[in-house]
Parts: structure tokens; C-alpha cells; sequence
């Protein structure tokens, strides 16, 4: 009979075993990934990086030390047809009161940066016409006013994503952008640090908007958004002001909206003057009236909860913020906190409703359903935008239901 010193001795060699044949393969995976990576580096990218201006040492040392970071989100692997990753499937479909939960740390940093920056702000916003607050706030959403890490070397995100990514032109331009900021624009390798999509510095660029919109505010020859407070500021201001910015233009109002007036006239393509709005009984929620110089311009209303939260009445400018951000609760983020940076205030007035749990793939199915009875929902992304939030309330209404042009268990179960 062994001894216990043999027994376990045996047992470490058959786990090693067994360990070896689990991670060899996916070791394995791994090298022929990083392999087939640097044949199309070779082969594929620097002849079209070559042909567009950018030098043998400027690709070399991007891609120093670089290789695929298999753990990335949305990558198709070699031999495979679809992401291993089902996260946006199940994703949770979360209540809009969520999205809000970090204003007010927005808000106390805007304020106190708003003193420490104002001589730099104001002639910003001179220069560009976007008020200050909004510049502020979206500096504060995106980097934490500077201070959130950016862990990632923007090389290996856009290099990865380029090759394997289900979107791989688009992130082929960007690579292609980002090595154009070494070559023509004077950024050190070193510098390029991003998210894990590929957005850089202080104001979340992709490489593209750098080319386009960085700004050397601060006059030493180079746009840093890195390290530059002067720059980071003015170069989200220039991105807002090529955006179209309207200068003299709120963002929006938050409104009242009767009963009367059906939320399925949200959205940019129902616009009517404000004056008109008012007519039908809508106003603001602080008993002020709408702004003369806003009266005669077009408005849209935007109830991003239906009815069951806070509706408004906005202006382009809105649209503008969510070129920054393709969210209306992102646009409303910082627009909401702009306004208590600069005038006061606290919270929105009404408040949100308890939205039911419910998967993203559940509102998917419920939107491809709506689809088929001929509505336009904007794509069945799981997400609820205004097509598909006004969609639920034509819906409703032609069924004689009251309108609330917001999903929830119930109607999931009927529209599917």
C-alpha cells in the first residue's frame, strides 16, 4: 500500500497533467492569434499606413511589444463566426433614475473648477460660444475632470479590434488616425492611453475627433488632452462648436406636459416652435416662462421615461451633447448638471418612476414584434429610444390602452 507522500505525489502529477491539456490549447489559440496579428500587420496595414504617409519608425514603434488582448469585448476570434461574449444579450434593461446616480459629484466638481479655471473658460467660451458649464460637465463625465485611469495603450485596443472586432473598419480607421497623431501631430507612443474602446485623454477622443477637434489651447505647439487642462477644455468646446453648437441656445427645459398632449410627439423629427408648445399647455417645471429669444425657435419634446419621469422641452443644442454621446440620457446628463453648475439648483423636479427588471433581450423581441406591425422603432437594439418609446404609445392607443410610451412587464407580454 502507497504512503500518503506517494499518494499525493500521484495526485500532483495527473493535475498537472490535466491542467497542461486545459491551458495548452487556449495557450496555443493565443500564440496563433498573436501570430496571424503580426502577419496582417505586415502584410495588410503598414502597406496601407506606408501608402497614407506614415514613416517605418512611427509604425515600429506603435506596435513595439504589442499584441492581441483577447480580453476585449466583441472580438470573432480566428475560425470562429460570432463573439464569445452574450453580455449585450442579457444585459439588464436598466431605469433611467440609474443613469443619474453620479451628477451630483459632477456638479460639486464643476462648481469648484468653475473658480479655479474661469480666466481659461471664459475665453473658450468666447472663442467657441459653448457655455462653460456644459464644457465642465462633460469633462466631469468623462474623465473624472482628469483624474479616472486610462489603463489601456490605445495601439493594442485599435490594433486587436481592427483585426478581430465584428466592426473591423471602423477600427481600422482609427488605427490608421491614431498613427497619423504620431506621424503628423507630434504625440509620443507613449502618451496614447485609452478606455478598452479606444477613446483617449481627459475629454475621450477616439483618434478621428483628435485629428479633427484637439485644440493646443495652452501654446506649446502640441494639442495634449492628456495632461493639458487648457486643451482638454477647449479641444471638447471645438468639438461642440463643429458639431453645429448653436451660441446663445439653452439645451432644453424641463416641462410640465399635460395629459392632453400625447408622448407619441416626442422626438428631433416632431419639432414645433416653443411658442407652440406652450400654446398646448406644456410649461416649465420652475413656474418661469419659456425665454423670449427661445419662444420663435423649434423645440422637441423629449419624455425619456414616457410617462413615468421627467419630460422636456429641447432645443438643437440637445442633439449637438448626444454627438458627443449617442444618449439621450447622456445629453440630458450633462446638460442637467451644466445648469446646476452655472445657475444653482438640485435635482429634476418630477420624479422617476420604478421601472419593472427586464433583459435587453426581452425589449429586443418586444421591438422586432412592434416591427412587424409595421412600426419604426429604430432597430431592435434592446434599447428604448424615442421610436421605440413613442412606438409603445401608437401601440397602446390603437389597442385603447392609455399611452405611456414606456415599456414594461405587461406590455412585453402583450405586443410579443
Amino acid at each position: 500500500m502507497r504512503n500518503s507522500a506517494e499518494r499525493r505525489s500521484s495526485f500532483i502529477a495527473v493535475f498537472s497533467i490535466v491542467l497542461l491539456s486545459l491551458v495548452a490549447p487556449a495557450h496555443a489559440a493565443a500564440q496563433n492569434t498573436a501570430d496571424l496579428f503580426n502577419q496582417w500587420l505586415a502584410r495588410d496595414l503598414w502597406p496601407e499606413a506606408r501608402s497614407r504617409g506614415i514613416s517605418e519608425a512611427t509604425f515600429n514603434a506603435a506596435f513595439e511589444g504589442i499584441s492581441p488582448n483577447l480580453k476585449l469585448p466583441d472580438l470573432v476570434l480566428p475560425g470562429e463566426s460570432a463573439p464569445r461574449s452574450t453580455e449585450q444579450h442579457q444585459a439588464e434593461f436598466r431605469a433611467p433614475a440609474a443613469y443619474f446616480a453620479h451628477v451630483d459629484g459632477v456638479v460639486s466638481g464643476g462648481r469648484s473648477r468653475a473658480k479655479a479655471h474661469a480666466a481659461t473658460l471664459s475665453a473658450i467660451e468666447r472663442r467657441f460660444g459653448v457655455p462653460s458649464g456644459i464644457v465642465l460637465a462633460i469633462w466631469g463625465r468623462e474623465s473624472g475632470f482628469g483624474s479616472a485611469k486610462i489603463p489601456y495603450n490605445a495601439f493594442e485596443v485599435l490594433g486587436t479590434k481592427a483585426f478581430l472586432a465584428t466592426r473591423k473598419e471602423m477600427f481600422r480607421k482609427e488605427l490608421l488616425a491614431a498613427l497619423e497623431m504620431v506621424e503628423k501631430r507630434r504625440v509620443r507612443p507613449e502618451m496614447m492611453r485609452s478606455s478598452w474602446a479606444g477613446a483617449m485623454g481627459q475629454p475621450q477622443f477616439m483618434p478621428s475627433s483628435y485629428l479633427k477637434y484637439a485644440v493646443d489651447f495652452d501654446g506649446d505647439g502640441r494639442a495634449d488632452i492628456w495632461n493639458s487642462v487648457p486643451d482638454a477644455l477647449a479641444s471638447i468646446a471645438n468639438y461642440l462648436a463643429g458639431h453645429g453648437w448653436l451660441q446663445g441656445r439653452d439645451w432644453g427645459f424641463e416641462v410640465a406636459v399635460p395629459e392632453s398632449v400625447s408622448c407619441t410627439l416626442e422626438g428631433p423629427d416632431r419639432g414645433r416652435r416653443i411658442a407652440d408648445w406652450a400654446a398646448m399647455g406644456i410649461t416649465r417645471v420652475n413656474g418661469k416662462p419659456f425665454p423670449a429669444h427661445e419662444l420663435r425657435e423649434e423645440g422637441y419634446l423629449m419624455m425619456p421615461a414616457g410617462r413615468f419621469g421627467p419630460a422636456f422641452v429641447v432645443t438643437p443644442n440637445f442633439y449637438r451633447l448626444k454627438d458627443y454621446n449617442e444618449s439621450d440620457l447622456y445629453a440630458l446628463f450633462v446638460g442637467h448638471a451644466a445648469d446646476q453648475i452655472m445657475y444653482g439648483g438640485s435635482g429634476f423636479a418630477a420624479r422617476w418612476g420604478e421601472v419593472d427588471s427586464m433583459r435587453r433581450s426581452d425589449i429586443a423581441a418586444m421591438q422586432r414584434a412592434l416591427e412587424r406591425q409595421g412600426h419604426d422603432v429604430g432597430g431592435a437594439d434592446g434599447l428604448a429610444g424615442f421610436k421605440t418609446r413613442r412606438s409603445i404609445g401608437l401601440w397602446q392607443g390603437k389597442t385603447g390602452r392609455a399611452a405611456t410610451c414606456f415599456p414594461d412587464r405587461d406590455l412585453l407580454r402583450q405586443i410579443r
